[in-house]
């Protein structure tokens, strides 16, 4: 069963999205970083949903490539990019796969990953990545389980100080842990890195 957002490996889809639907405040923080790395090569939205991230990006006018296995999000995403005359375009695959990410290595100027944890994937993230290329990663870490509401399989939960970790050739532009505050907060990690060339 593909799981609604958040988009966390197994868990079961809640009622409504964390964020209130809304984007990541990393996203738009590392916009003019995004628009950038769009020049080494397409931006890829994995586990994209219905697009919340990709759709953004798009109405800057950055063409995303939105990658995610649910059928209906992604006829969702193509409805309102088309709707909205955007740049997106939508891609079936599951990336809990051994066939991994759907790209050519070295290819994408960057990668976005939201509320997704599958670790086995984060060496195909990073190889994916152009000399140069951007990745945003955002997901819930082990204090979510002291929220109301979110994942609490520890398996789809990161440890302190784990996102770097899971990308040892990429260099770190900026990461944090926090608690997110709003009508649900939210415990996250979150990181902008770069693959070195």
């Amino acid at each position: 069963m593909r799981r609604a957002h958040p988009r966390v490996s197994g868990a079961a889809a809640p009622a409504r999205s964390h964020g209130g639907g809304l984007p990541s405040p990393l996203l738009a923080a590392e916009l003019p970083r995004l628009r950038e790395a769009a020049a080494r090569g397409p931006v890829v939205d994995l586990a994209c949903g219905r697009g919340r991230h990709a759709l953004v990006v798009a109405e800057a006018g950055i063409a995303v490539l939105g990658i995610d296995r649910d059928p209906r999000a992604l006829a969702a995403l193509a409805g309102a990019a088309r709707a909205r005359a955007l740049p997106v375009t939508a891609l079936r695959a599951d990336l809990e796969t051994p066939h991994g990410i759907p790209v050519r290595a070295g290819a994408c100027g960057a990668i976005l990953v939201f509320r997704f944890l599958f670790r086995p994937l984060a060496p195909a993230i990073a190889a994916a990545l152009a000399p140069g290329g951007l990745l945003l990663y955002e997901t819930f870490t082990i204090d979510q389980r002291s929220m109301a509401q979110g994942p609490r399989n520890p398996a789809f939960l990161l440890e302190p100080g784990e996102l770097p970790r899971l990308f040892p050739a990429l260099e770190v532009l900026g990461y944090s842990e926090a608690i997110r505050e709003g009508p649900e907060p939210e415990a996250v990690a979150s990181l902008c890195a770069r693959r070195p060339g």
